[in-house]
């Protein structure tokens, strides 16, 4: 194996590691929704009913409620690593070979929408849980 093919693999494999970091990143951000904005909109549309069937089905929505700074905070955090991550491999080389370049390029684009996406999310929740409520009182 070549120096060119080693750096290559390494490149390849900061690729992957900042598509896995933006995921679950998605997922933390998404807790966020689940903490503010879902019941926010709920009880805005008038559907208290559901938000009290959905707290009865799943309890540690409470709990992501009552612990929302924490929620943020850890949400914060990996989307911060992301990030880092993210631009940390945005000038890593693909591999020469036509299909392995193409896999790493859709690959690439594919992690930069999700660690956008989950940055909006984290966006909206930060809004339904800061902001919102200041506005209403």
């Amino acid at each position: 194996m070549t120096t060119a093919d080693t750096k290559t693999a390494a490149d390849l494999s900061a690729v992957k590691t900042a598509q896995r970091a933006n995921i679950l990143s998605l997922f933390t951000s998404g807790s966020t929704l689940i903490c503010c904005a879902l019941p926010a909109t709920l009880v805005a549309i008038g559907s208290a009913a559901t938000l009290t069937s959905l707290v009865s089905n799943f309890p540690q929505l409470i709990w992501i409620s009552e612990h929302k700074p924490l929620v943020f905070v850890l949400a914060g955090a990996m989307l911060i690593i992301a990030g880092y991550l993210q631009w940390q491999a945005r000038n890593a080389a693909c591999p020469t070979d036509p299909q392995l370049a193409a896999v790493c390029t859709k690959t690439r684009h594919h992690a930069l929408i999700i660690y956008w996406l989950s940055v909006g999310i984290f966006g909206i929740g930060a809004f339904f849980a800061f902001v919102a409520p200041l506005l209403v009182s």
